[in-house]
């Protein structure tokens, strides 16, 4: 199967979709398909908006975007941070810090009853099309946790071509207001897994500004980032070439995106809620750089869409040749990197 071009965009109803499925047409940029060429990897980004905190109605959405990737030959597709079922947008926006407020509980238990308990299989739709196309996915959820009482997490869950959870990655530590929402996570996530030639990993958010977590993957061996955002071009603009740059790895930043109207009308305390909220609340900015760190495709904002490009693992192995930050340029005898990977939790019974 061989296709080319530099850009062009395909309609749904030219895939046999009906136009409600999506909101806009699908962008294809810079796509290669080779499927039989190991060193050649057909990717996606899914940039769309949740229906926010309905945990049903979202995954519907999910599962169209991997439709539509898996239909188009890519053997990989990326959603944005808290994806499934949306980001905690009503913390900066309704005085969430006030203690014991009753708004607040009422906000956060409407949340975590939308969250995904991946021990009752919620997200078993999206392995079973992962598996039935090929395709693996990177999806951002609220996780309800099944040993830490009724906490939430923001995880990262890579489900592999054969539809197989392979980890769940809880982000290490909620950023500023998230923590009103969010359990820090531990290290039983970084990990990175095989995809043709490529090994890949991922982060969410502002993890990706951590710098151990970062060497964490490289010493692993990666060499594909997969960076989720809850979105905005602030967030993605610079670090996504940073990252590409120092770990001498394609970058792939994959954000959501969220207007004022996107609130549904069931929402707890929503009059509340869009007294402050803006009208763009985030635009999106996903994006994708090569290992010499310059633009495959440029941030995109204010778009709901499928991004796809083809990436050849050779560029890996070009730029490396002058700097490889876990090879040749690591000195393991001068500093080293020690990671606990144990899942922790709550209890631990000696049997």
């Amino acid at each position: 199967m061989f296709r080319q071009s530099e850009s062009f965009s395909i309609s749904l109803t030219d895939l046999g979709f009906s136009e409600s499925s999506h909101s806009h047409t699908i962008t294809l940029s810079r796509i290669r398909f080779f499927m039989s060429d190991p060193n050649i990897l057909n990717i996606a980004i899914g940039q769309i908006s949740p229906v926010w905190l309905n945990k049903a109605a979202t995954l519907d959405k999910i599962l169209k975007s991997v439709q539509e990737a898996g239909t188009l030959g890519c053997e990989m597709i990326a959603f944005g941070e808290a994806i499934l079922p949306g980001y905690p947008h009503w913390l900066a926006n309704t005085n969430a810090t006030e203690w014991n407020s009753k708004i607040q509980k009422e906000l956060h238990a409407h949340y975590a009853r939308n969250a995904v308990d991946l021990g009752r299989n919620e997200i078993k739709p999206v392995q079973k099309l992962a598996a039935k196309h090929g395709i693996a996915v990177y999806l951002g959820l609220i996780e309800k946790s099944r040993d830490h009482g009724q906490s939430l997490f923001c995880s990262l869950v890579y489900i592999n071509r054969d539809g197989e959870i392979c980890s769940v990655h809880r982000k290490l530590q909620p950023t500023y207001d998230e923590r009103l929402a969010w359990s820090q996570g531990d290290g039983n996530g970084l990990q990175v897994h095989p995809l043709k030639a490529f090994t890949v990993g991922g982060l969410n958010c502002w993890e990706n500004w951590m710098p151990l977590p970062r060497a964490a993957l490289y010493g692993q061996g990666e060499n594909l980032h997969v960076a989720v955002w809850p979105g905005s071009i602030r967030n993605t603009k610079d670090i996504t070439r940073f990252m590409a740059l120092e770990g001498r790895s394609f970058v792939i930043s994959a954000s959501a995106l969220m207007k004022r109207e996107d609130f549904p009308d069931n929402t707890p305390h929503l009059d509340l809620i869009l007294e402050k909220a803006p009208g763009v609340l985030t635009d999106g900015g996903s994006c994708i750089a090569g290992p010499d760190g310059e633009w495959i495709v440029e941030p995109v904002v204010d778009e709901e869409l499928i991004i796809t490009a083809s990436l050849d693992f050779n560029r890996v192995l070009e730029e490396r040749q002058n700097f490889d930050a876990a090879g040749h340029y690591s000195r393991p005898d001068v500093t080293q990197l020690k990671v606990n990977r144990e899942r922790q939790t709550t209890l631990q019974f000696d049997e």
